[in-house]
């Protein structure tokens, strides 16, 4: 059996005997002599790249892609008896950490002082004596109202570290009920739960049906000061409507690692509104432990076992 893994990341699998593993280049199409691979292994490949191997490699069964969300797989033509498997809980601690980043860098206005810096201008407007508390103002999670839609593995790794700085979390996930040592609601009580909250963090997958769920009837139902993170998919993200909201006064501002269109256009107004953090979809990135991912399913394939984040197609 021979097995395709991507030249984008060092991988040392353990291989039963009689599966051959054959490093390719993500950005070009499989060599010839390579086609008859009957599992592909996925990691930063090019669009083109996915695509060709979905028309090329005539003699796969299983696509196991390292990203947590499986989109770019599911979007390249795989026949539909391919088995996909994902790559969840390879990047959840560091997902975590980069949106711990984004969000004390929001209350701590990092993008403003920053800005100053660059214009050589001492901000003493955000120094100084401060409030020690403001109910009109997100300066703190020391008892911010903060919502994490999309409770899962990343959620599971953020949601203690924000508690320990002080915040009161709240997950938004398909089925309600306490998770993590957390409470856990269905969207049907945002309407309820977004006036009070400081603080909406959406680590949504790609999927039809939340495509631009996180738009313009969720920013009027938060209060002007809340601020809006996303490091889960682009395309969750109503990007006209949130920089209306922001530029309007309707939010406080956004921190964005993920973008509809990736790199994001010169041309999107987010890249000079004030109160806007962008990274380049830069909180993973680093799939931990995904040798130890591959060699678990690989031997599971060929036992005939279940295989660990298997995505219902």
């Amino acid at each position: 059996m021979k097995v395709l893994l991507p030249g984008s990341v060092a991988l040392d699998p353990d291989l039963p005997e009689g599966v051959h593993g054959v490093v390719y280049d993500v950005h070009a199409p499989v060599p010839e002599q390579h086609t008859d691979a009957e599992v592909f292994v996925a990691w930063g490949n090019s669009g083109d790249n996915l695509a060709d191997a979905a028309r090329r490699l005539k003699a796969v069964r299983w696509v196991q892609t390292l990203a947590a969300g499986p989109d770019a797989v599911l979007q390249a033509g795989f026949a539909a008896d391919v088995v996909v498997t994902a790559g969840l809980g390879l990047h959840d601690r560091t997902v975590a950490e980069h949106t711990l980043g984004l969000v004390l860098a929001a209350a701590r206005r990092l993008n403003l002082l920053v800005r100053a810096q660059i214009g050589r201008r001492w901000a003493g407007e955000l120094g100084g004596l401060q409030p020690v508390r403001d109910s009109g103002s997100f300066r703190t999670l020391g008892d911010a109202n903060v919502v994490v839609w999309g409770f899962g593995g990343i959620a599971a790794r953020l949601a203690p570290l924000l508690a320990a700085l002080g915040a009161h979390v709240t997950g938004v996930a398909r089925h309600a009920g306490e998770r993590h040592g957390f409470p856990v609601v269905t969207a049907g009580a945002l309407p309820e739960l977004l006036p009070a909250t400081d603080l909406l963090i959406s680590i949504l997958p790609a999927t039809p049906a939340t495509t631009g769920l996180v738009g313009a009837g969720v920013f009027e139902l938060l209060p002007d000061h809340a601020w809006v993170v996303n490091v889960g998919r682009g395309a969750t993200l109503d990007e006209t409507a949130l920089l209306a909201a922001i530029r309007s006064g309707r939010l406080a501002g956004a921190a964005l690692d993920v973008f509809e269109t990736e790199p994001l256009p010169v041309t999107s107004g987010l890249w000079d509104e004030p109160g806007v953090i962008i990274t380049p979809h830069a909180a993973g990135g680093r799939p931990e432990g995904a040798s130890g991912l591959l060699s678990d399913n690989i031997a599971a394939y060929r036992e005939g076992r279940p295989l660990r984040n298997l995505v219902a197609r």
